[in-house]
């Protein structure tokens, strides 16, 4: 299987580099800034699960030279727009589109692209970042790339995908219920992200402040309730996971989304908590605590915009 791996930042550069050092046949889009700094000092991921080291094959925007057996999207949401334009030749009548991105609104883009047959529902749980020197490093020990088609058949294609995708270092697993698995980590984004955004602090500090605790469940409470309007609420096991999870003790546990607000890079505040937001007005669900995160979320987008023009 010919494998494109749009983008190969923290994500992309970890599973997509993990399946090259295995043997596949891997092929990463990226800028040509990135190009160039990857044929420099190679791919290099830092990892518990062991480094790994390699001259990853790679292309530019312009020079796909024909479609793909399958094309995994690991993009930042908000960059989707953009990166569609540039993996659209490598989508051929039997490419299987699968993407990592958070919240839902980019299956709608996809399947407006590409069509409906071509997406193939996918998440992955990882914490990584790139350090100084351009190495992917894995924070946490946890490297899960999920994957299945949305109706929750097993088609001789997914089987394909699967076989490619297993033994490569990380834990893949074909899921019967992917959409249920994407709304329920997109439940557990929202709440996560907006209440460590909105209080500036990680699960521990919030726990540990007078009424954080009240106000964590809250706002899980508010973000579940959208899921429920919508059709899609988490099983209980989820649920009982994401509750401990917020109302951790001590816990340094903090989004991504935070991590990026704190140094000042672009977040995905549109895609995990705007989104639901506009979902949640046309379900009729109110949602003060979600709203006041976007608006907080806003104020910092807006200023960065600023600075950046």
């Amino acid at each position: 299987m010919r494998l494109l791996v749009v983008g190969a930042g923290a994500t992309g550069g970890y599973f997509g580099g993990r399946l090259a050092a295995a043997g596949r046949d891997v092929t990463f889009l990226v800028r040509p800034g990135r190009a160039t700094r990857l044929q420099a000092t190679g791919l290099r991921i830092v990892s518990p699960h062991g480094d790994v080291s390699l001259a990853p094959k790679l292309v530019t925007a312009g020079i796909i030279p024909a479609p793909f057996d399958a094309v995994l999207v690991t993009v930042k949401a908000y960059s989707l727009a953009k990166a569609i334009d540039d993996f659209a030749p490598a989508v051929g009548p039997d490419t299987m589109v699968i993407p990592v991105l958070n919240g839902m609104r980019h299956m709608e883009l996809l399947a407006s692209r590409f069509g409906d047959k071509a997406v193939v529902g996918g998440l992955c749980r990882i914490a990584a970042t790139i350090d100084a020197e351009g190495r992917i490093v894995q924070l946490a020990g946890f490297h899960d790339l999920v994957y299945g088609e949305r109706d929750g058949t097993v088609s001789p294609r997914i089987e394909t995908l699967d076989a490619a995708l297993r033994g490569a270092g990380f834990d893949a697993r074909l899921s019967g219920r992917i959409g249920a698995e994407m709304w329920e980590k997109w439940v557990m984004l929202a709440a996560l992200g907006g209440v460590t955004c909105l209080m500036r602090g990680t699960i521990g500090d919030i726990e540990a402040a007078a009424g954080g605790r009240e106000f964590a469940a809250a706002f899980l409470n508010e973000v579940v309730a959208v899921a429920e309007a919508l059709g899609h609420p988490p099983s209980p096991a989820a649920r009982a996971e994401l509750t401990s999870l917020l109302l951790a003790k001590g816990s340094a546990l903090a989004s991504s989304m935070y991590r990026d607000l704190q140094n000042g890079n672009p977040i995905e505040a549109d895609q995990i908590i705007g989104d639901l937001l506009i979902r949640a007005r046309q379900a009729g669900v109110a949602t003060p605590l979600l709203a006041a995160a976007y608006a907080s979320l806003c104020v910092y987008q807006n200023r960065l915009h600023a600075v950046r023009a």
